[in-house]
């Protein structure tokens, strides 16, 4: 996968479109990511002791890496890598500069 923690990123497809965050945490198995503040989803959470009330929290679901371009400069970017001596190393397709 090519999106890390601690991009950040746009939106480019879904409910979501436009928006821009970053990434919190990255699921690879699973293809998706979690960005702060996006893709919000209501719990209810269930009073833990007596006394205590019920609460709503929101909670950031998963977006499928697909559907996020990186930004850079603003704008949104493909990755793609370059081999630079033994390492692999993220660059950016539009300026071709490392990321």
């Amino acid at each position: 996968m090519k999106i890390r923690k601690g991009d950040n990123i746009i939106v480019i497809a879904g409910s979501e479109k436009g928006k821009k965050g970053q990434v919190a945490r990255v699921l690879k198995e699973q293809g998706t990511i979690i960005v702060e503040g996006l893709n919000l989803l209501k719990r209810h959470q269930r009073a833990r002791k007596a006394g205590q009330k019920g609460q709503v929290v929101e909670k950031a679901m998963p977006i499928h890496a697909s559907n996020v371009a990186l930004l850079e400069h603003g704008k949104p970017v493909r990755v793609g890598k370059r081999l630079v001596g033994e390492k692999w190393i993220r660059v950016s397709r539009r300026t071709g500069k490392e990321i």
